[in-house]
Protein backbone atom coordinates (compact mmCIF):
# COMPACT_ATOMS: atom_id res chain seq x y z
CA UNK A 1 0.00 0.00 0.00
CA UNK A 2 2.90 2.37 0.74
CA UNK A 3 6.37 2.19 -0.75
CA UNK A 4 8.95 4.75 0.32
CA UNK A 5 11.96 4.93 -2.00
CA UNK A 6 15.10 6.75 -0.91
CA UNK A 7 13.41 9.85 0.53
CA UNK A 8 15.80 12.73 1.16
CA UNK A 9 15.04 16.15 2.63
CA UNK A 10 17.61 18.92 3.08
CA UNK A 11 16.89 22.35 4.52
CA UNK A 12 19.96 24.19 3.28
CA UNK A 13 22.87 22.61 5.19
CA UNK A 14 20.52 20.69 7.51
CA UNK A 15 20.06 17.07 6.43
CA UNK A 16 16.71 16.15 7.98
CA UNK A 17 16.15 12.87 6.09
CA UNK A 18 18.83 10.83 4.32
CA UNK A 19 17.66 8.05 2.00
CA UNK A 20 14.76 6.56 3.97
CA UNK A 21 13.17 3.48 2.35
CA UNK A 22 10.51 1.05 3.61
CA UNK A 23 7.17 -0.45 2.60
CA UNK A 24 3.86 -0.97 4.43
CA UNK A 25 1.22 -3.58 3.58
CA UNK A 26 -2.50 -3.62 4.26
CA UNK A 27 -3.02 -4.86 7.81
CA UNK A 28 0.31 -3.43 9.04
CA UNK A 29 0.50 -0.99 11.93
CA UNK A 30 3.98 0.44 11.54
CA UNK A 31 5.45 2.22 14.56
CA UNK A 32 7.80 4.97 13.43
CA UNK A 33 10.23 5.59 16.28
CA UNK A 34 13.09 7.95 16.87
CA UNK A 35 14.41 10.70 19.14
CA UNK A 36 13.28 14.30 18.63
CA UNK A 37 14.68 15.68 15.39
CA UNK A 38 15.28 12.21 13.91
CA UNK A 39 13.21 12.95 10.77
CA UNK A 40 9.94 11.16 11.59
CA UNK A 41 7.51 14.00 10.96
CA UNK A 42 9.45 15.20 7.92
CA UNK A 43 9.25 11.73 6.36
CA UNK A 44 5.51 11.52 7.02
CA UNK A 45 4.94 14.95 5.51
CA UNK A 46 6.77 13.89 2.34
CA UNK A 47 4.67 10.72 2.02
CA UNK A 48 1.46 12.77 2.28
CA UNK A 49 2.68 15.37 -0.20
CA UNK A 50 2.60 18.10 2.44
CA UNK A 51 6.22 18.97 1.65
CA UNK A 52 8.27 18.00 -1.44
CA UNK A 53 11.32 15.74 -1.04
CA UNK A 54 14.77 16.85 -2.10
CA UNK A 55 15.18 13.42 -3.68
CA UNK A 56 13.44 10.06 -3.75
CA UNK A 57 9.71 9.42 -3.83
CA UNK A 58 6.77 7.64 -2.20
CA UNK A 59 4.13 5.50 -3.90
CA UNK A 60 0.71 5.14 -2.25
CA UNK A 61 -1.69 2.50 -3.56
CA UNK A 62 0.16 2.56 -6.89
CA UNK A 63 0.29 6.37 -7.26
CA UNK A 64 3.54 8.31 -7.14
CA UNK A 65 3.51 11.40 -4.93
CA UNK A 66 5.34 13.39 -7.64
CA UNK A 67 3.26 12.26 -10.62
CA UNK A 68 -0.21 12.01 -9.05
CA UNK A 69 -0.27 14.09 -5.84
CA UNK A 70 -4.08 14.43 -5.73
CA UNK A 71 -4.60 10.68 -6.13
CA UNK A 72 -2.15 10.11 -3.28
CA UNK A 73 -4.02 12.58 -1.05
CA UNK A 74 -7.35 10.91 -1.85
CA UNK A 75 -5.96 7.62 -0.53
CA UNK A 76 -4.44 8.97 2.67
CA UNK A 77 -6.02 9.94 5.97
CA UNK A 78 -3.55 12.24 7.72
CA UNK A 79 -3.53 13.24 11.38
CA UNK A 80 -0.79 15.84 11.90
CA UNK A 81 0.77 16.34 15.31
CA UNK A 82 -1.51 18.27 17.74
CA UNK A 83 -4.62 17.51 15.64
CA UNK A 84 -5.28 20.97 14.14
CA UNK A 85 -8.91 21.93 13.44
CA UNK A 86 -11.16 25.00 13.17
CA UNK A 87 -11.77 25.64 16.85
CA UNK A 88 -14.91 27.77 16.44
CA UNK A 89 -16.78 25.02 14.54
CA UNK A 90 -18.83 22.35 16.25
CA UNK A 91 -17.70 18.77 15.72
CA UNK A 92 -20.61 18.23 13.33
CA UNK A 93 -19.87 21.41 11.36
CA UNK A 94 -16.19 20.53 11.06
CA UNK A 95 -16.87 17.02 9.80
CA UNK A 96 -19.46 18.43 7.39
CA UNK A 97 -16.78 20.77 6.06
CA UNK A 98 -14.34 17.86 5.66
CA UNK A 99 -17.03 15.85 3.86
CA UNK A 100 -17.43 18.73 1.38
CA UNK A 101 -13.66 18.99 0.88
CA UNK A 102 -13.41 15.22 0.36
CA UNK A 103 -16.51 15.23 -1.90
CA UNK A 104 -18.21 12.42 -0.02
CA UNK A 105 -21.33 11.75 -2.09
CA UNK A 106 -24.54 13.79 -1.82
CA UNK A 107 -25.89 15.34 1.38
CA UNK A 108 -27.57 12.13 2.53
CA UNK A 109 -24.49 9.99 1.89
CA UNK A 110 -22.27 12.49 3.70
CA UNK A 111 -24.62 12.64 6.70
CA UNK A 112 -24.69 8.85 6.91
CA UNK A 113 -20.90 8.60 6.78
CA UNK A 114 -20.47 11.36 9.37
CA UNK A 115 -22.82 9.51 11.72
CA UNK A 116 -20.82 6.29 11.26
CA UNK A 117 -17.55 8.06 12.05
CA UNK A 118 -19.02 9.86 15.07
CA UNK A 119 -19.90 6.46 16.48
CA UNK A 120 -16.55 4.90 15.53
CA UNK A 121 -14.61 7.68 17.24
CA UNK A 122 -17.05 7.91 20.19
CA UNK A 123 -17.92 11.54 19.47
CA UNK A 124 -21.73 11.35 19.33
CA UNK A 125 -22.21 12.94 22.76
CA UNK A 126 -20.11 16.03 21.85
CA UNK A 127 -21.17 16.47 18.21
CA UNK A 128 -22.84 19.84 18.90
CA UNK A 129 -19.97 21.25 20.99
CA UNK A 130 -17.44 23.66 19.51
CA UNK A 131 -14.01 22.09 19.16
CA UNK A 132 -12.39 24.74 21.37
CA UNK A 133 -14.48 23.55 24.34
CA UNK A 134 -13.39 19.91 24.07
CA UNK A 135 -10.77 18.14 26.16
CA UNK A 136 -7.51 17.18 24.49
CA UNK A 137 -8.67 13.57 24.25
CA UNK A 138 -11.86 14.52 22.42
CA UNK A 139 -9.94 16.89 20.13
CA UNK A 140 -7.66 14.00 19.22
CA UNK A 141 -10.71 11.88 18.37
CA UNK A 142 -11.98 14.69 16.12
CA UNK A 143 -8.61 14.53 14.36
CA UNK A 144 -9.11 10.79 13.83
CA UNK A 145 -12.62 11.39 12.57
CA UNK A 146 -11.48 13.81 9.85
CA UNK A 147 -8.65 11.44 8.88
CA UNK A 148 -10.93 8.42 8.36
CA UNK A 149 -14.06 10.16 7.10
CA UNK A 150 -13.38 9.31 3.44
CA UNK A 151 -12.44 5.71 4.41
CA UNK A 152 -8.88 5.88 3.02
CA UNK A 153 -6.78 2.72 2.57
CA UNK A 154 -3.77 4.42 4.22
CA UNK A 155 -3.59 6.24 7.57
CA UNK A 156 -0.63 8.38 8.59
CA UNK A 157 -0.78 9.46 12.24
CA UNK A 158 1.81 11.77 13.79
CA UNK A 159 2.09 11.29 17.57
CA UNK A 160 -1.62 10.35 17.89
CA UNK A 161 -1.58 9.90 21.68
CA UNK A 162 0.93 12.59 22.68
CA UNK A 163 -0.12 14.38 25.86
CA UNK A 164 -3.18 12.22 26.55
CA UNK A 165 -3.95 10.64 29.91
CA UNK A 166 -3.88 6.82 30.24
CA UNK A 167 -7.63 6.41 29.62
CA UNK A 168 -7.51 8.67 26.56
CA UNK A 169 -4.48 6.77 25.21
CA UNK A 170 -6.39 3.51 25.62
CA UNK A 171 -9.40 4.89 23.71
CA UNK A 172 -7.27 6.19 20.83
CA UNK A 173 -5.40 2.87 20.55
CA UNK A 174 -8.70 0.98 20.43
CA UNK A 175 -9.81 3.15 17.50
CA UNK A 176 -6.53 2.49 15.65
CA UNK A 177 -6.65 -1.28 16.14
CA UNK A 178 -10.33 -1.42 15.17
CA UNK A 179 -9.41 -0.07 11.73
CA UNK A 180 -6.15 -1.95 11.20
CA UNK A 181 -7.34 -5.03 9.27
CA UNK A 182 -8.39 -3.08 6.18
CA UNK A 183 -5.76 -0.34 6.14
CA UNK A 184 -2.04 0.30 6.10
CA UNK A 185 -1.23 2.44 9.15
CA UNK A 186 1.93 4.42 9.90
CA UNK A 187 2.12 6.09 13.28
CA UNK A 188 4.99 8.00 14.77
CA UNK A 189 5.43 7.84 18.51
CA UNK A 190 8.00 8.17 21.26
CA UNK A 191 5.92 5.96 23.57
CA UNK A 192 7.54 2.53 23.44
CA UNK A 193 4.66 0.96 25.37
CA UNK A 194 2.42 1.99 22.47
CA UNK A 195 4.60 0.14 19.97
CA UNK A 196 4.41 -3.02 22.06
CA UNK A 197 0.65 -2.65 22.51
CA UNK A 198 -0.53 -2.15 18.93
CA UNK A 199 2.24 -2.19 16.31
CA UNK A 200 3.04 -5.16 14.08
CA UNK A 201 6.35 -3.60 12.97
CA UNK A 202 8.74 -0.98 14.25
CA UNK A 203 11.11 1.25 12.34
CA UNK A 204 13.70 3.21 14.30
CA UNK A 205 15.05 6.30 12.58
CA UNK A 206 18.01 8.31 13.86
CA UNK A 207 19.85 11.23 12.27
CA UNK A 208 17.55 10.94 9.26
CA UNK A 209 18.31 7.28 8.51
CA UNK A 210 16.50 3.99 9.13
CA UNK A 211 18.60 1.91 11.49
CA UNK A 212 16.09 -0.87 12.35
CA UNK A 213 13.02 -2.36 10.66
CA UNK A 214 11.73 -5.34 12.69
CA UNK A 215 8.83 -6.60 14.78
CA UNK A 216 8.63 -5.27 18.36
CA UNK A 217 9.18 -8.82 19.67
CA UNK A 218 12.35 -9.21 17.58
CA UNK A 219 13.65 -5.87 18.87
CA UNK A 220 12.99 -6.83 22.50
CA UNK A 221 14.85 -10.12 22.04
CA UNK A 222 18.03 -8.16 21.27
CA UNK A 223 17.94 -6.41 24.64
CA UNK A 224 19.79 -7.94 27.57
CA UNK A 225 16.92 -6.89 29.82
CA UNK A 226 14.09 -7.77 27.41
CA UNK A 227 12.97 -4.15 27.47
CA UNK A 228 12.24 -2.16 24.31
CA UNK A 229 13.39 1.13 25.82
CA UNK A 230 16.85 -0.29 26.55
CA UNK A 231 17.45 -1.39 22.96
CA UNK A 232 16.01 1.94 21.71
CA UNK A 233 18.50 3.93 23.79
CA UNK A 234 21.36 1.71 22.66
CA UNK A 235 20.53 2.10 18.97
CA UNK A 236 19.88 5.87 18.99
CA UNK A 237 22.58 7.23 21.29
Amino acid sequence: MVEVKGLVKHYGPIRAVEGVSFSVKRGDILGFLGPNGAGKSTTMKMITGYIPPTAGTAVVDGFDVHEAPLEVKRRIGYLPESSPAYQEMTVLEFLGFIADVRRIGDKAAAAKRIDEVLQLCRLTEVRHQTIETLSKGFKQRVGFAQAVLHDPPVLILDEPTDGLDPNQKHEVRKIITSMAANKAIILSTHILEEVEAICTRAIIIARGKVIVDETPASLKSKSDTGRLDDIFRKLTR
